[in-house]
């Protein structure tokens, strides 16, 4: 895994409709329409946020998780609106020994079912398997969030199992989750599926 090429200078990835880049306190409308909305959290382990102020203090916690090479969000934008926030996906538990990471997402609920999480998720991992040389990208699913399992599966992911009363999310107790894996030889005989319909997140 090469981790400089992730925590070096901040990896901006463009796609001919999606642009994913580092996420900035002029965004702070947009992620604060995310983080307060509770639709946009059902299916995943995180607590709405309904104070600004809050979600402001969150854009800097972005910041210092990527210095400390902990987790890295990207904002996803649109090409033809570079600087409109429609969605955050980000990539966590780096695990060097077996080249390993997890990813999730999640967007503005007024963007589901446009084929942006498809867009930025094919995106992204194409990234981490050609760039970073990771081997094995895997998310975690609660089992009613058939939206999401949709957009794995359209990038080449592959069901690998369902891991019961497998973790405890906040807001939710202790979860069943289903888990989801790509690995780079899957490529070889896999190809990606156009965008669909999406929308909430796997777990972040």
């Amino acid at each position: 895994m090469n981790f400089e090429v992730v925590y070096g200078l901040f990896p901006v990835l463009e796609s001919e409709t999606i642009f994913l880049k580092r996420i900035e306190e002029k965004h702070l409308d947009e992620v604060f329409e995310i983080y307060d909305n509770e639709n946009v959290f059902t299916y995943c382990g995180i607590i709405p946020k309904h104070n600004k102020d809050t979600v402001k203090k969150m854009i800097g916690h972005f910041e210092r998780d990527f210095l400390k090479r902990a987790r890295i969000k990207w904002g996803i934008f649109a090409v033809q609106e570079p600087d409109r926030l429609l969605g955050i996906i980000e990539a966590f538990d780096f695990n060097q020994k077996v080249n390993s990471l997890s990813v999730g997402y999640f967007l503005a609920e007024q963007h589901y079912g446009k084929g942006i999480a498809t867009a930025a998720l094919r995106l992204l991992t194409g990234f981490l398997l050609d760039e970073v040389n990771v081997n094995r990208i895997q998310a975690e699913v609660m089992p009613p969030n058939e939206a999401s399992k949709r957009v794995l599966l359209k990038n080449g992911f592959t069901k690998e199992g369902l891991l019961r009363q497998s973790a405890v999310w906040s807001g939710k107790g202790t979860v069943d989750l289903e888990i989801y894996s790509l690995l780079k030889v899957d490529l070889v005989s896999t190809e990606v599926s156009e965008a669909g319909p999406d929308f909430n997140c796997v777990q972040t």
